[in-house]
């Protein structure tokens, strides 16, 4: 089984579990402290992850971390899990998961939207309120600028892209045709 599938499972069940007995929310963002404890800490990280380290070591490790983070108890549960199992390097991908089953269980979608030039205030929440009309769910929006576009809007939902920049019709123009002749 990959890394990614091993830690879907674990983000599943603590999401589970953070649904019926605590609040999903609030263990996201006792799963971020960790992972920012992780990120500013180098030397941690690298103790945490390395398979030299006995796992016993990293359980006890993680024990005195979630003694001063006081964590609700099920995510204190799940990271001395992993740290028993040795199985720490699963932490990010688990994160991500997590995160991505909690804002679909809050109707929650990100939007990245391209211009050619950057948008106005207005503009931006404009294009929110549309594409949360659009979609029935709460837009994160995130706007980027990239001139090569010449004009027009690309916008990315999850996987999805609607290209209405003008460089994309003037390809299509160019490429109908080149086909006429």
């Amino acid at each position: 089984m990959s890394t990614r599938a091993s830690a879907a499972r674990y983000a599943r069940a603590l999401f589970d579990i953070a649904i019926k007995e605590s609040n999903p929310e609030q263990a996201e963002k006792e799963l971020d402290a960790f992972a920012g404890l992780l990120q500013s800490h180098a030397d941690l990280r690298k103790v945490l992850t390395n398979p030299a380290v006995p796992a016993a070591n990293k359980r006890a490790v993680v024990e005195q971390l979630m003694d001063r983070q006081q964590p609700s108890t099920p995510v204190r549960k799940l990271l001395l899990l992993l740290a028993e199992r040795d199985r720490l390097e699963l932490f990010p991908d688990m994160l991500d998961i997590y995160r991505a089953r909690l804002m679909e269980h809050m109707h929650v979608i990100t939007a990245e939207v391209t211009t050619a030039a950057p948008l106005a205030g207005d503009q931006a929440a404009q294009m929110q309120q549309r594409l949360a009309t659009a979609t029935g769910r709460t837009v994160l929006l995130t706007t980027k600028v990239n001139p090569d576009i010449i004009g027009g809007v690309v916008t990315r939902i999850g996987g999805t892209v609607y290209d209405g920049s003008v460089a994309t019709q003037l390809a299509a123009m160019r490429q109908r045709l080149t086909e006429q002749r």
